[in-house]
């Protein structure tokens, strides 16, 4: 198997089974091959997740899930819940979540975010607690408007729309291995222009 046009076809979106078919391998060679990067990008983006944010900060909860019937939104059933925090100008940080309650979000936005840091976000009662932590937290009514001068969170959804994108062709991946595929849409957010991204997994792959 040619592993750099294999990574070129990863970068450019293309599915594991569409790449093999087009270099005439096995499906579940490009598929391995895959699951490999993602694992070294899962493992590089953990070395960095100690870093704490600070500056201006935007937050803000999401779902992943095929169409079902009955509720749907936040509490819909067989949703996979993710949590992302972007620091404008700069990188954004994704994790899966159990739920999107206050004590499961809480946790991991004051071990995230450096206290002091202008943090928004919407007026989801699970980011109620911020007003009485070490933040300055501002609230955007989506209700009423998307964005009021600096108070938005138009920058963290932005990356929520781009990945589910990338999501969406992915319709049969295991969902124990969901947040390798977030961490895939983290790594193309964070790091620059498709050459740069391409020169990173290389050294990263040693490819």
């Amino acid at each position: 198997m040619n592993k750099k046009s294999c990574l070129n076809f990863l970068l450019l979106k293309v599915t594991a089974r569409t790449a093999a078919d087009l270099m005439g391998i096995q499906a579940n060679t490009a598929i391995l091959f895959y699951h490999k990067v993602r694992l070294v990008i899962d493992y590089h983006l953990s070395l960095e997740a100690k870093e704490r944010f600070d500056g201006e900060i935007e937050l803000d909860e999401s779902y992943f899930g095929g169409k079902r019937k009955g509720k749907r939104g936040r509490g819909a059933g067989g949703k996979t819940y993710f949590f992302g925090i972007l620091k404008r100008n700069g990188k954004v940080y994704t994790i899966v979540v159990k739920d999107t309650k206050q004590e499961t979000l809480i946790p991991i936005i004051t071990s995230k975010i450096k206290p002091d840091s202008v943090v928004y976000t919407d007026t989801y009662p699970s980011y109620n607690a911020l007003n009485v932590n070490d933040f300055k937290h501002f609230r955007i009514n989506h209700s009423k408007e998307f964005a009021n001068n600096q108070n938005h969170i138009n920058g963290i959804e932005n990356f929520w729309r781009q990945s589910k994108r990338i999501l969406g062709k992915y319709l049969c991946f295991d969902k124990k291995h969901f947040h390798l595929f977030l961490k895939e849409c983290e790594f193309r957010f964070n790091y620059g222009t498709p050459s740069d991204k391409l020169k990173i997994l290389r050294k990263w792959c040693e490819i």
